[in-house]
């Protein structure tokens, strides 16, 4: 049996043993999936040996997605943009490194969600790694406008810098939550950790265009408390990031297994576990 793992600091809460258990079912493929807690100043031990005992393959997840990237001994090209890694694949002694987070985000959008990207305008909230890993492909949809927004305004200009060679005709800017007074977007992604701290952003009331989404990479039971500010403001088409989750772990699986699981019942049966309890 093939050994596949999420590594990461904590994993206890992880649904990734889940969702590629289901895969493997789904798919008929014989293997294993374990999350490993790796010590904050072990990862790279945990991954060896991890690999040296059978691994196959592993997923990365908060705070080792930088050490993965410079663990890595080869690349991927998504991998060496996004500047960080949640997929390796052990290989003939080579680490090869991936990211498959935003390819989960923009399948999560064009397919689970049903909302076109191309030809509309796009606010990312946050410049940090979570922003970088998702970068390229939304620029890859080709929307009319991407505008990255932070409260730390050199880092979304340094962002910006960084994929600017990579927009094409889209018109990408940055700047700080100020910048953005007066601005309205059809889709706001937050890629910080606001959700997470439980700390409200800064952002101006308008800037929701008619029939905007609002995306929030956080998930839990209910809403986050981005996803929360955006309905009291008004906005009805909301979604936390548990589809992107799903597939980004089926990237992952298919990068594996040379298969692609059929991600919507998984998606199905994960929403209804996590669903806010009478």
């Amino acid at each position: 049996m093939d050994h596949y793992a999420l590594i990461g600091h904590p994993v206890k809460h992880s649904k990734s043993p889940l969702i590629h258990a289901a895969f493997a079912r789904q798919t008929q493929q014989e293997l294993s999936y374990q999350a490993l807690l790796a010590p904050l100043d072990g990862f790279s031990d945990t991954v060896e040996i991890f690999r040296a005992g059978g691994g196959r393959g592993a997923n990365i997840t908060v705070p080792f997605k930088i050490e993965a990237c410079s663990l890595a001994s080869r690349l991927t090209g998504r991998a060496r943009l996004a500047g960080s890694v949640n997929t390796l694949t052990f290989i003939d002694g080579d680490i090869v490194g991936d990211n498959t987070d935003g390819v989960g985000l923009v399948r999560d959008l064009l397919v689970n969600l049903g909302y076109q990207l191309t030809g509309r305008n796009i606010l990312l909230l946050g410049a940090g790694g979570a922003a970088r890993g998702v970068l390229f492909p939304l620029l890859q949809t080709r929307p009319i406008s991407l505008t990255i927004a932070n409260r730390t305004v050199k880092h979304a200009h340094e962002l910006r810098a960084a994929f600017a060679p990579y927009a094409g005709q889209t018109a990408f800017t940055a700047g700080g939550f100020d910048d953005i007074v007066g601005w309205d977007f059809d889709v706001i992604i937050n890629a910080t950790s606001a959700s997470l701290d439980k700390e409200p952003l800064p952002l101006p009331a308008d800037i929701f265009a008619p029939d905007a989404l609002v995306y929030d990479m956080m998930y839990g039971s209910g809403d986050t408390p981005f996803l929360s500010w955006a309905r009291m403001a008004g906005v009805t088409r909301l979604s936390d990031g548990l589809g992107m989750l799903v597939e980004q772990a089926a990237e992952s699986f298919a990068l594996w297994r040379g298969v692609r699981p059929r991600s919507a019942s998984v998606l199905s049966r994960l929403r209804h576990k996590l669903a806010p309890k009478d």
